[in-house]
């Protein structure tokens, strides 16, 4: 007969073992939802290309906009730095 010592190891094993089947099909969930969401991220894209919008220009667009302003202003101001030391602007 167990005693009460490998019961509650026991216990523990079985609710750590739960707990981590929970974690991993947590994760499995999200990753199939950041497919989707990838997928349906590509349709749009695709959709403002047959529109006859620059897929490139909008991505740059959209990763300008997740920069906070003054982020953006020091980005800009380096960059066109650089592009009037290469002699690429006047």
């Amino acid at each position: 007969m167990a005693t009460a010592a490998a019961v509650k190891e026991d216990a523990a094993h079985r609710f750590a073992k739960d707990q981590l089947k929970a974690i991993v099909e947590r994760v499995e969930r999200l990753e199939e939802e950041k497919k989707t969401i990838s997928d349906d991220i590509r349709d749009v894209y695709a959709e403002a290309k047959g529109n006859g919008f620059d897929v490139k220009a909008l991505r740059a667009i959209i990763r300008l906009r997740k920069q906070d302003a003054d982020e953006r202003q020091e980005q800009e101001t380096i960059l066109e730095t650089y592009m009037q030391a290469l002699g690429m602007i006047l």
